[in-house]
């Protein structure tokens, strides 16, 4: 992977007037001035490390990742807390996974130590576009794809990154009000051994059709079935899925077709600190019906970067539909967003050290 060893260098355009942002901001509407870019080719590795302002891409119609999905993605946030300091909540964890998709899309690795003080450099720059309402937030957009300008079925040999800053509210217009989701066996979004658990936009480009269906039908979400026997309850399209029964907290193990979310992660974590019993295993959407039946079924939530925490109010398999806790939030979930989003936004002390801080300073133009 090798170290970067060039200094970033700095092309910042001169704000005229002050950032204001809309009342509603929506999801990923709304992009800051500046992006951090980087390239990458055989012979000089990651280089050319710079921030500059925003512009498009000129792209040759040949540019692989067109062509053939060469191309790798990451969503984090950065947030703004009560005392007015910024911080980045586990970006240490987003490179990591970043990374593990490169590998299996065969990109380049990036250095973990210098994209992250890169991303703060960005974050810094762009602080004034952090909105300080509660529930919102800076997402942060890292993405890499395969820039040769030739057809054929190869991995590229020169590659483009980049980081995209997008100021957010709610990623659900429903807020935190219970979501309703379909259970898909008509389609199947990823098999084991495949792309399931690397961000990479063939994933998303697999569960389009199903999620419109879901849409069209008074569905926010798609809850996907495994591959091959589909009957494995697997993920979300956006989150990871967690099921409260009376006595256990039951998420899908990871298996290689399901995304290691990050909120997934913390949740994990938290519910075992609590003494909840939280266990990772494989469960068929048989016994998840069975044990609605029988009463034991108290709760569905969904993890993952966006929305932090989904109530899930109905779920529906085949003709079955379910109402889970009578349509309200579960307690548990309610629990869990009020923790992760105390501590990002520093209501609470960050005794795991999951907040990185982005220090506030002036920068050098060279």
């Amino acid at each position: 992977m090798g170290k970067i060893m060039e200094k970033i260098t700095y092309q910042i355009k001169e704000r005229t007037s002050d950032v204001v942002l809309p009342d509603e901001l929506g999801f990923g509407q709304v992009f800051t001035d500046h992006v951090f870019e980087m390239d990458y080719n055989k012979e000089k590795g990651w280089h050319n490390p710079r921030i500059k302002p925003l512009e498009d891409i000129p792209m040759h119609p040949a540019t692989m990742f067109i062509h053939y999905g060469q191309a790798i993605f990451e969503g984090m946030k950065a947030y703004k807390t009560v005392n007015g300091d910024v911080v980045i909540f586990r970006p240490e964890q987003y490179f990591k996974r970043m990374n593990n998709s490169a590998r299996r899309m065969c990109i380049p690795e990036v250095d973990n130590d210098f994209i992250l003080e890169a991303l703060k450099e960005l974050v810094n720059i762009e602080r004034d576009w952090i909105p300080a309402k509660e529930g919102e937030s800076l997402y942060i957009r890292p993405f890499i794809y395969g820039s040769d300008t030739a057809l054929g079925v190869n991995p590229s040999k020169t590659y483009k990154l980049i980081i995209l800053l997008s100021p957010v509210g709610a990623y659900y217009p429903e807020g935190f009000k219970p979501i309703k989701i379909l259970v898909q066996d008509e389609y199947v979004r990823a098999v084991r051994k495949g792309l399931g658990e690397c961000k990479t936009p063939a994933n998303y480009a697999a569960s389009l059709l199903a999620g419109e269906k879901a849409m069209k039908a008074g569905y926010t979400q798609v809850l996907w079935l495994d591959g091959i026997e589909q009957k494995y309850i697997e993920e979300v399209g956006t989150m990871n899925i967690f099921l409260r029964f009376k006595d256990e907290v039951i998420t899908p193990k990871l298996s290689g077709s399901i995304l290691p979310g990050v909120t997934r992660k913390t949740v994990i974590q938290l519910l075992q600190e609590w003494g909840e019993n939280i266990v990772e295993r494989d469960i068929t959407i048989d016994e998840v019906v069975e044990r609605y039946e029988a009463g034991d079924l108290t709760g569905v939530f969904g993890s993952g970067t966006a929305a932090v925490i989904s109530s899930v109010g109905w779920l529906t398999y085949k003709d079955k539909k379910m109402t889970i806790n009578n349509g309200e939030p579960g307690d548990l979930a309610v629990k869990l967003f009020d923790e992760i989003t105390s501590i990002q936004y520093g209501k609470k002390e960050d005794t795991h050290k999951w907040l990185v801080p982005v220090e506030k300073k002036e920068v050098e133009v060279s």
